[in-house]
């Protein structure tokens, strides 16, 4: 269920890539500071909405789960939380949920979508995509589920990805919707404050200057008070 069903952060955290659903509902992630003069990216990490797989706790992966009721309602509800004229594209994970989340967010915008970065893609599971999250703890005690995707990989294409957009959109302020293990991984290299599940269509905003990444918001809260 990489991608994962609905609880309120912060709750108790889940497996990764499991459940961790509805927004959090403190913050804006539009609070859009002035760069620093060396600054050279702006991106919004936005996780999509809510699944069916995530409201019934299936890990998701690499599987392509479109989104449901809840979570379009979810990614619309979001486009309020950036503020106008602030985001200049968008792009996305090639996976149906993440691609009609951005979809709804480029149009409640109105900036363009500018593409899907395959090394956006949720962390793969193997053989536990599909599987309720209880269900795999009891095939695979400790997780050891075949095929499963090693952390510092998901973290490398995902570092990538970014890299790639920043050459694609240099300077821009761009809102990257992807998935939840992925952006946690991310943001676990970026910040040493302990990163919490991410919540469907939560965003996390960070910067990219000369002197690396800095992480301005985890779930739509300041960094301070994540």
């Amino acid at each position: 269920m990489t991608d994962a069903p609905p609880t309120t952060p912060p709750s108790t955290p889940p497996t990764d890539g499991g459940p961790a659903g509805t927004r959090a509902g403190a913050g804006s992630p539009a609070a859009k500071s002035t760069p620093a003069p060396d600054a050279v990216l702006r991106i919004a990490l936005t996780r999509h909405g809510q699944t069916d797989w995530n409201a019934e706790g299936r890990f998701q992966g690499s599987s392509d789960v479109p989104l449901n009721a809840t979570g379009r309602a979810q990614a619309l509800e979001s486009v309020g939380l950036f503020g106008e004229g602030e985001w200049d594209a968008v792009v996305t994970s090639p996976l149906s949920r993440a691609a009609e989340t951005g979809a709804v967010i480029a149009a409640g915008l109105g900036i363009p979508v500018r593409g899907a970065y395959p090394g956006l893609v949720e962390r793969h599971y193997g053989e536990a995509e599909g599987e309720r999250e209880t269900d795999a703890a009891e095939r695979w005690p400790g997780g050891d589920y075949p095929g499963l995707e090693p952390r510092p990989a998901v973290a490398e294409r995902g570092f990538a990805a970014l890299e790639s957009i920043a050459d694609d959109l240099p300077g821009a302020a761009v809102v990257v919707v992807a998935h939840g293990t992925l952006i946690r991984e991310l943001l676990r290299r970026m910040t040493e404050t302990p990163v919490p599940p991410i919540a469907n269509a939560a965003t996390s905003i960070v910067e990219r200057s000369a002197s690396g990444w800095r992480v301005v918001t985890i779930n739509d809260r300041e960094l301070s008070a994540s």
